[in-house]
């Protein structure tokens, strides 16, 4: 979707109103928004977390599964004219896009399982699959979450509670994605906010009960 369709989209919400950003400032909300999607980051936190556990090819499998099959998904959808945009902008969209990741990360677990991967990353990937639930509810019944800082703020989580308190310093990026969709006009403050709190509860409960 272009800049200029998303500012029309969001221009349409209730009670919405954003000053627009520099061209500058739009240009660096769109590198940190493409660098740090939804998929990147689930990709690199499937494989560091395999890798502290010695084996990046479990890592690679479950980036297969919680990344790559419903990348495929976005993009087929993108070509049949189902989605708009590979960030899915429009919300009656992702409901869809959720259940389908969920989907993809209920086999790769089973696989997992099966043939006994690392701890942490059946861990790991039971989290993620609590974060889409968790998404796909909110996404319901309240309003267009943001999935840029729900992931980033699990991913954050995850790498905290793996590797130790010192990448506390990731905390930051998560702050800036959020700020990249909201100067973007792809989400609202409380979107990104909301996000942040599902992806910390979904890691921060979920992954240490499990691992």
């Amino acid at each position: 979707m272009t800049d200029e369709a998303s500012d029309r989209l969001t221009a349409a919400e209730p009670g919405v109103t954003r000053p627009a950003p520099s061209p500058i400032g739009r240009r660096v909300a769109r590198v940190v928004t493409e660098a740090l999607t939804p998929a990147v980051l689930v990709a690199g936190i499937c494989v560091a977390v395999a890798w502290q556990s010695g084996s990046v090819g479990w890592g690679i499998v479950s980036a297969v599964f919680a990344s790559g099959v419903p990348v495929a998904y976005i993009v087929r959808g993108i070509r049949t004219g189902r989605f708009t945009d590979h960030h899915v902008t429009v919300r009656e969209h992702r409901p869809a896009v959720i259940v389908a990741a969920a989907a993809s990360v209920v086999v790769g677990l089973a696989v997992m399982v099966l043939l006994d991967a690392p701890r942490d990353l059946v861990a790991l990937v039971v989290a993620m699959l609590a974060g889409l639930v968790l998404t796909f509810a909110v996404t319901r019944w309240w309003g267009k979450v943001s999935i840029h800082t729900a992931v980033a703020a699990g991913t954050a989580t995850t790498l905290v509670l793996v590797f130790g308190p010192w990448l506390l310093l990731a905390w930051p990026f998560v702050g800036v994605i959020a700020w990249s969709r909201v100067a973007l006009h792809e989400h609202t403050v409380a979107q990104t906010v909301v996000g942040v709190v599902l992806g910390a509860v979904a890691a921060g409960v979920v992954f240490p009960l499990v691992r």
